[in-house]
């Protein structure tokens, strides 16, 4: 867990540096600051509705129907604000991955402050049009695509959200420390396991990826995975952040 009080970093984030003292007290008297260990729920099966910052860690967001089926909605990672929807046609439950941090609010009373401040409610519709852009993303892959398409969508995402550089002769690369499960890569893509364990099989014999252990994933060529995923040439994801120093 980070030494660094998780509100603070909360405020570090999303809160502008010159706000009221007044102001940032309020934010600070609604939060609740709580930890999840691998497998718990931050927020589970809630009757309000929550806004949720992940302070550290990783987790995934997970909707429930009847018959004890389960969807995984979306990962979220250090620095990410998650809107947790309250019960209503289906349960949430965020739950951590690894061992987390959270910052949380009630969401009606969260946006009536950020109301008061413009930057603030600026940088809470940043993120809601980012995360907007992904279900967007993320509805067009499980609708239209292939399972290949869904699992190299997938790691190119990651590679955005997660993926540190690493060396490759093809001259862009990352490596993923992933902290989700082959089920939970599933539940989200709507594949089966043995899909994932196969998709990911074709995608190291023809030399994309490279994998070590349970969670490290080595992309080898960035743009072939992004052409892969469906993706338009001319919208592409720029993937200058990891082309090797020449």
């Amino acid at each position: 867990m980070s030494a660094v009080d998780p509100f603070d970093r909360f405020a570090t984030a999303i809160l502008p540096p010159k706000l009221p003292e007044a102001l940032r007290r309020r934010f600070q008297a609604l939060a609740r600051s709580t930890t999840a260990a691998a497998g718990e729920a931050a927020i589970a099966d809630d009757d309000v509705a929550q806004m949720v910052f992940l302070a550290s860690g990783a987790t995934k967001l997970v909707a429930h129907a009847s018959q004890g089926r389960e969807q995984v909605v979306a990962f979220h990672f250090t620095g990410d604000l998650v809107s947790v929807p309250a019960r209503a046609a289906h349960a949430y439950m965020l739950c951590a991955l690894v061992p987390s941090e959270f910052v949380t609010f009630p969401l009606d009373a969260f946006l009536s402050l950020a109301r008061g401040e413009a930057v603030v409610m600026d940088a809470v519709l940043g993120r809601a049009m980012t995360a907007l852009a992904r279900s967007r993303e993320k509805a067009i892959t499980l609708g239209r695509k292939t399972a290949q398409e869904r699992v190299a969508s997938f790691l190119v995402v990651m590679a955005e959200r997660t993926g540190k550089r690493g060396g490759s002769p093809r001259g862009s690369a990352c490596i993923l420390d992933l902290p989700m499960s082959r089920r939970d890569i599933a539940d989200s893509l709507g594949l089966t396991i043995e899909t994932i364990s196969r998709q990911l099989g074709e995608l190291r014999d023809e030399g994309l990826i490279e994998t070590s252990g349970r969670s490290i994933v080595r992309l080898l060529d960035l743009a072939q995975l992004d052409e892969r995923a469906g993706h338009l040439p001319a919208t592409g994801w720029n993937f200058s952040q990891f082309e090797l120093d020449q």
